[in-house]
């Protein structure tokens, strides 16, 4: 068994290499969500003063995926129906987000980002992208893009 804590005489036990590996990716990993967090409310007020932090993550799906059904954002980000229908609202309410007709589905409708909503999102991602350049400034920029594919990798792994 591997872990810290002491041993039956007392004695602190030593992790093995190994555990120490995976505890410094667990205090790395914790550090970088608490940032996040904490950037992700900033930039979600950015685009709009009352927006939640969720907000946020729902501009760049709709940005990059495209427009989508709320059952299918509920889906990819682990919510439940009636929360993301609140937070779709609120976006609506705001002008940010609006909803079309499906094509597939009359029944059903596909969320997009408004106008509004997509020139306040790439505003505020465009000046993210600016501080990480600045950030990074003296990184190699293949340092960078193994950082960007050792994520990637990881989010990957990490969705099943």
């Amino acid at each position: 068994m591997h872990g810290s804590g002491t041993g039956s005489e007392g004695r602190a036990v030593v992790p093995a290499p190994v555990d120490r590996e995976f505890l410094a990716l667990e205090r790395e990993l914790a550090v970088f969500l608490r940032r996040a967090r904490a950037q992700s409310i900033e930039m979600a007020r950015e685009v709009h003063p009352d927006l939640e932090p969720a907000a946020y993550g729902l501009f760049v799906r709709l940005d990059g995926a495209g427009p989508q059904r709320a059952t299918e954002l509920a889906g990819y980000f682990g919510v439940g129906k009636a929360t993301m229908s609140r937070q779709l609202r609120a976006l609506e309410d705001l002008g940010l987000v609006a909803r079309d007709p499906d094509p597939a589905d009359g029944r059903a409708s596909l969320v997009r980002l408004t106008e509004e909503g997509r020139a306040r999102f790439r505003r505020v991602r465009d000046a993210r992208r600016e501080r990480y350049v600045h950030q990074l400034a003296d990184w190699d920029r293949v340092e960078v893009a193994e950082l960007a594919r050792l994520l990637n990798h990881f989010n990957v792994r990490s969705e099943g």
